[in-house]
């Protein structure tokens, strides 16, 4: 039974999915034709508008919306089809087969998926998708900002998408609780802030999931990285090296902790720490760990701490936490310090001493009474490598520095670049050129490179030799 209409159901519905039966929005896309991504704006073609208007209404006095949104997509896309072509003839629209196959997908990205951003999500050459109002979609191609045609309806049709993500993971968005982390079912990222803290109505701000993996052989043929600095990354990730990616927005520190988080030994138990769960472990023994928010009445947060407290007594080998941005700092050099080699983590930062000094910063969020010279002693502990992340002005993300963290001189940590990239102009098609230049230095942790075999193999990476 699909509702007040009998069809055909081929299978038992499946299992709702928490998805509002609102009036349907106005996506602008079918699944065949992603360059609708790119369509023009709501008002150019007035007479599809108004037909699909007509549908829309008729359709929702003949179905129960919430019994569609249990239904596979294929099927229901399939049923409403038929009955796009009934109330088409009964108000004598003149409507191509494939005009009636658009209408049907934009009906169906309303009831099960998030409405005009499903074209978006469906185009494997966006990156990143940034709603600032109802009237204003941009997305991130190659690295490079640019305006889409996808509008939304109104206000109303976009907070009635922000609410269908945020509602699928459990969490809330309202004027209580106005910014919310979450994720899509594809394990996409996503930001929302609503008003009154967006002056120009709800933003919504996705990274998307990748549909292949990253990496760093592929990151070598792409120019992310050289190939000696790609084979020097797996020797740290060898040697269990705890590292530190650090990096500012849209760097690629996520992309590159997935691509060196795959050179981990199968047999290890790993745990992983996020805000909104991204990443993509292949591991048969992963134990994957979620903060919460605070419920309406302000209680049951499970905060960033306190997970790295918990994931010290899951007998872990690695601890690799998404983001460290706060008290939870503290709790993750100690991990690094009591026998969790091989620990990774990304911070928000624009050299490698700047990583140093948040992480001082953030430490102190958690004990202010700790003096510097020990705040800083515990950080050369537990910090091997420090890798920075760009995204340079070509749209290309780049590693810029591979540093080593060696010890103290006095209250000053001393680092060691092992590789820089070096900039030296630009092409004619805007694409910077450079090196990955190679310090040429013998690495600190060449003894521990020894012990696994690697010292041979690390001084060849270190000296760009072939393999």
């Amino acid at each position: 039974m699909f509702g007040r209409r009998q069809l055909r159901p081929a299978e038992p519905p499946l299992p709702q999915k928490r998805a509002e039966a609102e009036a349907p929005t106005l996506p602008a896309a079918r699944d065949d034709e992603p360059e609708r991504a790119k369509a023009p704006p709501r008002g150019v073609d007035r007479r599809l508008e108004q037909a699909y208007e007509t549908i829309q209404g008729a359709l929702y006095e003949r179905i129960d919306a919430t019994a569609a949104a249990r239904m596979p997509r294929d099927e229901l896309t399939a049923q409403l089809l038929e009955l796009i072509g009934e109330i088409a003839a009964e108000h004598r629209l003149s409507l191509s087969s494939k005009e009636q196959r658009e209408l049907s997908a934009r009906l169906v990205d309303d009831m099960v998926g998030l409405g005009p951003l499903e074209p978006l999500l469906r185009d494997e050459t966006v990156t990143d998708i940034m709603v600032n109002g109802p009237s204003s979609v941009f997305v991130e191609r190659r690295g490079k900002l640019e305006p889409t045609g996808v509008t939304f309806r109104d206000h109303q049709q976009l907070m009635n998408v922000a609410q269908r993500i945020v509602t699928r993971v459990g969490r809330r968005i309202d004027e209580t609780c106005p910014i919310c982390d979450a994720r899509l079912e594809d394990g996409s990222r996503v930001n929302v802030i609503i008003p009154p803290l967006a002056i120009d109505g709800c933003a919504i701000s996705i990274r998307k999931f990748a549909k292949h993996k990253i990496t760093l052989d592929r990151m070598m043929r792409q120019g992310n990285v050289s190939e000696p600095l790609g084979r020097l990354l797996k020797i740290a990730a060898a040697c269990r090296l705890n590292i530190v990616i650090s990096g500012g927005t849209g760097s690629g520190k996520t992309t590159l902790l997935n691509a060196l988080s795959q050179l981990i030994d199968p047999a290890e138990r790993i745990v992983t720490i996020e805000d909104a769960a991204e990443l993509q472990l292949l591991q048969p023994h992963v134990v994957r760990l979620e903060t919460r928010p605070p419920n309406l009445e302000g209680q049951g947060e499970v905060t960033m701490r306190d997970l790295v407290r918990n994931a010290l007594r899951m007998r872990p080998d690695r601890i690799i936490c998404g983001e460290v941005r706060g008290a939870e700092a503290m709790d993750m050099l100690q991990a690094m310090n009591t026998g969790h080699d091989g620990s990774m983590c990304t911070l928000h930062a624009n050299s490698p001493r700047e990583a140093i000094t948040r992480l001082e910063n953030m430490v102190t969020m958690a004990s202010a009474n700790l003096p510097t010279k020990a705040i800083r002693t515990q950080i050369v502990g537990a910090v091997n490598l420090v890798i920075q992340t760009a995204r340079m002005r070509d749209g290309v993300r780049r590693i810029t520095h591979v540093t080593e963290i060696v010890g103290m001189e006095g209250d000053v940590v001393t680092l060691q670049d092992l590789f820089t990239f070096e900039y030296h102009g630009e092409a004619s098609d805007g694409t910077l050129i450079g090196e990955f230049r190679s310090s040429t230095v013998r690495p600190h942790f060449i003894k521990r490179a020894a012990y696994y075999g690697l010292d041979r193999a690390l001084m060849a990476a270190m000296n760009g030799a072939a393999r």
